[in-house]
């Protein structure tokens, strides 16, 4: 049931972040995203009443157990350090807006 829900959740979203609201690194990524404009779904996983399972079940899909858990356009990104470094790379904008999650910009 978790999966399927995590699964639902990554699917609807062009982004969805698995986080946990006390969590310092969830926060960085969250910060990111919004300043650079991109349209997320965070999944508090501490304030979710299945947050335990679906967690659980994030580890069994993606290999990562920690927070933040990133996806986006349906594709497993990783956590903190691997959002950051695309960002640092240029190689996050794009995929924000290739996802959809981003407005493209006029030109």
């Amino acid at each position: 049931m978790a999966l399927a829900k995590a699964k639902e959740i990554v699917s609807s979203n062009p982004v969805a972040v698995f986080s946990k609201t006390y969590c310092p690194f969830c926060a960085s990524v969250k910060k990111l995203l919004s300043e650079l404009g991109a349209t997320f779904k965070a999944v508090e996983l501490d304030t979710e009443s299945d947050g335990a399972e679906i967690q659980a079940a994030l580890a069994e899909w993606t290999g990562q157990r920690t927070v933040p858990n990133v996806f986006i356009g349906g594709k497993h990104i990783g956590g903190c350090d691997a959002t950051m470094a695309l960002h640092k790379e240029g190689k996050l904008v794009p995929l924000l807006t290739e996802a959809g999650a981003l407005a493209k910009a006029s030109a």
